[in-house]
Order: C-alpha cells, then structure tokens, then sequence
C-alpha cells in the first residue's frame, strides 16, 4: 500500500460567513494540510506511485503550491526534486521548497514555460514528472477530501472552490460523483486567470493570451482537458472575482478565523462573503478553502 503523506483536514462550520450569507456555510480548511494546500492529497499519491515504479528523482514545474507538493513528498520519500518556476512566484513559495530540499530554477514568464522545460529536464534526467494538476491519480487523490466531507454528515447542498489548472475541480467532482451529489458546484477564478470560464462560454478549451492576476496558483494558461468535460457534464457555473476582492477575503477571513490564506482561497471565500452571482441563492455552502503556502506576513501587512 501507498505511504499517504496528506492529513485529514477538518470541516468547520464558520460562524462570521454564515451570517454574512445567511445559510449555513462549512469551510474544508486544506490550508491547514502539513504544506499549506491541498495539492499534497494528489501530488502525495502520484509520487508515491512513481516511487513504487522505480523513480529516484522528481522533477515539477509550478506556481507554488504544487511545488512545495513535490517538494515536501521528495522528502518525506527519500529523494531529490527540482522545481521549475516562473517570474512572480511568491518568494515565500520558494522559500518552502529549498526549505524541503528541492532544486529550485526559474523558467520563462509563465507556467507554459515551466512546464515545457520541467517536462524536457524530465524525460532528458530519466526523472519523473510530476504534474501539477493534470493526470488521474493527482485527480483521486484530491477526490478524498470529498471522502471526508460525506463522513462527516450531509454534503452541503453548493460547494465552491477556486480552479487554476483544474485538478482541485476534477477531484471534487469525481469525489462528489461517487457520494451521488445532486447539488450545485461554483467555480471561482480571478479576471486574470479565467482559463475555465472562457472555455464554458466559448464550449472548448481555449489558452489565455497572458495570466494577469495576482491569484499566480490560478495561472494556467489552459485548463485541463479533464476538468472541462468534467464541468460540462455536471453544469459546473462559474463566477469570476477581482484580485481586489479575492485580497480582501483574505483579509477578512484572517480576522475571522485567525488563518492566513492565499488569493486563490480568497477568490472562492470571496463569492460566499459577497452573496456573489448563484451563490447568493445557495440553501447551504461548503468552500474547499485550498491553501495559504503562498502568503508571508511582513510588518502587519500581506505579502503574495
């Protein structure tokens, strides 16, 4: 059997956003698995697999948390990663990843460029590549935090999350398939990464010209494949927030539950503290809050 290096996280029931939506509103805090986001549920269980393969060295490309990902399980594993970034990536980030022993080296002006050269490194060092949301067993994995919310008691009748490459979505919704889930799903992206949201209204992927948006874990420039069948076939909706409101749900959400989170945990916590578009007409919400590896607290302000 697999080493599983994910925790069970908890689900609360938050108080301050159920009175500023006026349903009941659960928070699964992924934020607090041992790297800060959720992306060790999938990223633990693929590498875990490549090990059991015969792989010796991981190599990743990534935005932050699927680096730290591959990071943490090069370590807790016994071997050597190197991470691909590119320009932007929070120097908090970085700093997790040397911290648990990964080679760190700076690739382009975007993640498309951090893939490409990861994926040559890869295949050139007889490496594995980890990917950071786009593979079945990354999807598996995440699926279990739906697992864990079923155990718990009913799933909330709308859940939301954020999507970036759209692994997070492809675990939930299979998760939730699995759990017979006849709710809503919301989709949330920034302005500036709104890979998902262009391809559901133009009904096929489409590339973003650039990534601008401070949310940098949400900037793919494509979404998976897999994550917009997946939303076609159960009628994910999708809502679209500014880096301005993503920012101040973090915020608020700091003074209410005394946790830091990143842009792209505050863009869906974001939809629930501003009644935004079908969330307004949820009768009970749960939000996958996803990771907060990307945030430094500096002389009492926020750093991303």
């Amino acid at each position: 059997m697999s080493e599983i290096l994910h925790e069970q996280t908890p689900l609360w029931n938050s108080l301050p956003l159920t009175r500023a939506l006026g349903v009941p509103v659960q928070l699964k805090m992924e934020a607090l698995q041992p790297i800060g986001s959720f992306k060790i549920r999938g990223i633990g269980r693929l590498a875990t697999g490549a090990l059991q393969q015969g792989y010796k060295r991981f190599v990743s490309s990534s935005g932050g948390n699927a680096g730290i990902a591959t990071a943490y399980a090069a370590w807790k594993l016994g071997v050597p990663a190197t991470v691909y970034v590119f320009a932007g990536v929070p120097e908090a980030a970085l700093q997790r990843m040397r911290e648990f022993g990964a080679e760190v080296i700076h690739a382009g002006a975007g993640w498309a460029e951090a893939h490409e050269a990861a994926s040559a490194a890869a295949a050139a060092g007889d490496a594995f590549y980890v990917h950071p949301f786009d593979h079945p067993e990354i999807w598996a994995g995440h699926s279990t935090l739906v697992d864990e919310m079923a155990a718990a008691g009913p799933l909330a009748e709308t859940i939301v999350l954020s999507v970036g490459g759209g692994g997070l979505l492809s675990g939930v919704l299979d998760g939730l398939a699995r759990h017979n889930f006849q709710g809503r799903v919301i989709a949330v992206e920034t302005y500036g990464t709104a890979s998902l949201h262009d391809a559901l209204a133009a009904g096929h992927l489409v590339r973003l010209a650039k990534i601008d948006s401070i949310a940098k874990t949400l900037g793919a420039a494509q979404v998976a494949e897999g994550a917009f069948t997946r939303a076609q076939t159960h009628g994910v909706q999708s809502v679209l927030v500014s880096d301005a409101q993503a920012l101040s749900a973090c915020r608020q959400f700091a003074l209410d539950h005394r946790v830091l989170v990143e842009p792209a945990a505050g863009a869906a916590l974001a939809t629930v503290y501003e009644a935004m578009g079908p969330v307004a007409q949820a009768k009970s919400v749960a939000v996958v809050v996803c990771g907060g590896a990307g945030i430094a607290l500096r002389d009492d302000v926020f750093a991303y």
